[in-house]
């Protein structure tokens, strides 16, 4: 992995927020307002004011700390207007607050996942009998989203594709060149980028503009009460959103996949295409790699390194496995290794996170900023028992894939990287049991010693190409 050229733009939170409480208090004519930063990756506030006599609640979102995607945040609001104006349940854009760019909506109630994979790591995500009823009526509300005519979101910012490719592959070129933009790239990007340029399959299912990252939303026992979270919405190929759902789960439980689509097809009129499904799969993991990927090279304040370095381990190991579907390449298990002792490390860290743990809590050291922050020295201590193990077993598997002697992990990227532009389709089996590998170590490391074959970061993406079978024989 190379370290990326980032330049963060120095950022206050504190001043920030101050701004967001003045902002309101001058314009909507807001009193006695607090903010509260909620436990997302991006800035996310639960605001609460007095306004025209009434104690109100409203939802902020402001700019992410470091590049995730590759739309402004001007682009969500837009987009979210442009669905409230065709009948989608959505919250209400409030305002648009310039500086520091924040979208002011509607507070509604209702619950979700949190969509974190270290929570689901820790607590688990449950899908009760509510939300799933819910969660079936979400594949209607869905399919009356994908029926909008795409030029309605022209004014907000959505580009039309020019050909299949692009609307194939669109979104994944734009985040490409986030990716690029930000000085990121490594191995993995490297052969992805590749695999799914030469493999891009032709449209079936129609055009649409996606959620871009589908499943969430809010919902009330069985109701859904609002449609979520478009920053990423685009216009492309239906199956992208469904293919969401594959990469969601089961990290978020999101039920039982197959009924879904089944759900989304009678109520949309749509035939799957579950290889266009299965492709999208690959791309929507390989797009959800960028972000946390400079994530973990990021110095802004805020963040977290640790959901960083999970989620490149499991989306990666996940993104390849759907490769593997579409390719018929069998893939390797591995179990974790005897950890190394580090006893002086250890005592280190461990002084660290006693350190961390008697941080006081305040306006902008909350909880579960404190429980981030602490989570560092923590897996820290985790990747060092077994860092000697994961860095020469993947020197060894370099040096075996390209002939070369590799002097350590720095030299192994680079060496693999050179190979992957050298190497045509007929080594892309190899290429791709190899970054397997690499990651399922990772994720190894993560779940730790004597971990459940259900654990959260041993999940496997859910195979989908043998529903196409049974759907032609119903």
């Amino acid at each position: 992995m190379f370290a990326p050229a980032i330049a963060t733009p120095p950022r206050d939170p504190a001043m920030e927020e101050a701004a967001i409480a003045a902002w309101l208090e001058e314009e909507l004519g807001c009193r006695e307002v607090s903010i509260t930063r909620m436990h997302r990756w991006r800035p996310i506030y639960e605001a609460e004011v007095m306004r025209g006599g009434e104690r109100v609640r409203y939802f902020l979102k402001g700019e992410r700390t470091w590049p995730t995607h590759p739309y402004p945040l001007q682009y969500e609001c837009d987009v979210q207007r442009a669905l409230s104006r065709n009948g989608i349940r959505v919250p209400e854009i409030v305002a648009w607050i310039p500086e520091p760019p924040t979208i002011v909506m509607e507070w509604v109630e209702g619950g979700r996942d949190a969509g974190l994979i270290q929570q689901a790591i820790e607590s688990g995500s449950q899908m009760t009998s509510d939300r799933w009823q819910a969660s079936l009526a979400y594949m209607d509300r869905l399919a009356e989203l994908h029926a909008i005519p795409v030029e309605e979101f022209v004014d907000a910012g959505a580009e039309l594709p020019e050909d299949n490719t692009d609307l194939m592959l669109g979104n994944f070129e734009r985040f490409d060149a986030m990716g690029r933009g930000a000085g990121v790239y490594d191995p993995f990007l490297s052969f992805m980028a590749g695999w799914l340029r030469r493999k891009c399959p032709q449209n079936t299912a129609g055009t649409a503009f996606l959620t871009g990252d589908c499943g969430q939303f809010l919902s009330d026992g069985p109701d859904v009460t609002c449609l979520m979270d478009f920053e990423i919405g685009h216009v492309g190929d239906p199956m992208r959103d469904l293919a969401c759902y594959r990469g969601r789960h089961p990290i978020e439980n999101m039920g039982d996949l197959p009924a879904l689509f089944e759900r989304y097809s009678k109520s949309s009129g749509t035939t799957i295409d579950w290889t266009g499904m299965a492709f999208h799969t690959v791309a929507f993991l390989t797009e959800a790699y960028y972000g946390p990927l400079i994530g973990l090279h990021d110095m802004g304040p805020g963040g977290d390194w640790v959901e960083s370095f999970v989620q490149v381990a499991i989306i990666g190991r996940r993104a390849l496995e759907a490769l593997a579907e579409l390719d018929n390449i069998s893939l390797d298990s591995l179990e974790l290794s005897e950890p190394r002792q580090t006893p002086l490390q250890d005592l280190a860290l461990e002084r660290l996170t006693a350190e961390i743990e008697r941080l006081p809590e305040h306006a902008l050291m909350q909880g579960w900023q404190r429980k981030v922050l602490g989570s560092l020295p923590q897996m820290l201590m985790q990747i060092g028992h077994y860092s000697q193990w994961r860095d020469e077993a993947y020197c060894v598997d370099i040096a075996e894939l390209t002939g070369k002697p590799c002097a350590g992990p720095t030299d192994a990227d680079t060496l693999l990287e050179t190979y992957i532009k050298e190497a045509g389709p007929d080594s892309d089996a190899e290429i791709v049991r190899v970054l397997h590998r690499k990651l399922l170590r990772d994720c190894l490391i993560i779940a730790g010693p004597d971990a459940p074959e259900d654990h959260i970061a041993l999940a496997r993406i859910e195979p989908v190409l043998h529903l196409a079978d049974s759907c032609a024989q119903d």
